[in-house]
């Protein structure tokens, strides 16, 4: 095995980006077995983040290293989100206050490791456990540094912020978000409404894509998106818009209208 590890580590090395975390069920997968593991971290090679966790010794790890893992190495559907996506993909700024916080989304049943929980990635992360998306659909992939991961395209991100909010983000900003998004494809669009099973959402995100006077909205088929029945208030005290029976903020209702 001593003559044998350095010729492994290095194919490991060679075979893994940079600035990720390797897990080690992982690893004995590829052939590294535990005591190699062992043998590779009394070298200096590799370093424990946690049980079940390790990093090349000295490297600078981020949070997206950490999702790479959770997606490529253990696969499990957990994803940059909301706004979070919308800044990777060029689509948004940070607020001052949450430029250090970043959302993560997971379906029901995906839970964060405690080696993620415990380590410090040097921003906060706030993650939410939610199947109102069927994971997989309305996501693309950005390359971070040396590597790629899977967050939420433009549509999906949106109908994040829209779930979250408006207790975890103000509709307001929602809407400057969704002023944005003028190039949306309506097959994506159409796809994400018909198999979102927020009502809340799918009302808002329609009305607010009207409110912005997006050309794509005209192509996608409303009729075959459940917009659900009855009335919806988001928030207390705020203006009822009719048409998509929701009752949102004045000042959502009245956004742009002192420019007209």
């Amino acid at each position: 095995m001593t003559t044998n590890a350095p010729t492994k580590i290095n194919q490991l090395l060679a075979s893994q980006p940079g600035g990720v975390v390797l897990l080690s069920f992982w690893l004995a997968e590829q052939g590294y077995s535990l005591d190699l593991q062992k043998a590779y971290r009394r070298s200096r090679w590799l370093e424990s983040i946690g049980t079940g966790a390790m990093i090349r010794t000295g490297d600078a790890v981020s949070y997206e290293g950490a999702i790479y893992a959770l997606q490529k190495q253990n696969g499990l559907p957990i994803h940059p989100g909301g706004r979070t996506a919308l800044v990777l993909l060029g689509k948004a700024h940070y607020l001052p206050l949450s430029e250090r916080e970043v959302t993560v989304f997971g379906e029901d049943q995906a839970r964060l490791p405690v080696w993620f929980l415990k380590r410090d990635w040097g921003v906060t992360v706030d993650y939410h456990q939610s199947s109102f998306l069927p994971s997989g659909i309305g996501m693309t992939e950005i390359e971070v540094k040396n590597y790629f991961i899977s967050i939420s395209g433009a549509a999906r991100a949106l109908m994040e912020c829209l779930y979250l909010a408006p207790e975890k983000m103000a509709l307001v900003e929602c809407y400057e978000l969704m002023e944005g998004l003028n190039n949306l494809k309506p097959v994506q669009v159409q796809r994400l409404l018909e198999e979102c099973n927020s009502i809340k959402v799918k009302r808002l995100f329609l009305y607010m894509a009207k409110k912005a006077n997006h050309s794509w909205l005209e192509f996608v088929q409303l009729s075959k998106v459940d917009l659900g029945s009855g009335k919806r208030s988001i928030v207390k005290n705020g203006v009822y818009i009719d048409s998509y029976q929701i009752t949102v903020p004045k000042e959502l209702a009245e956004y742009g209208e002192r420019n007209v």
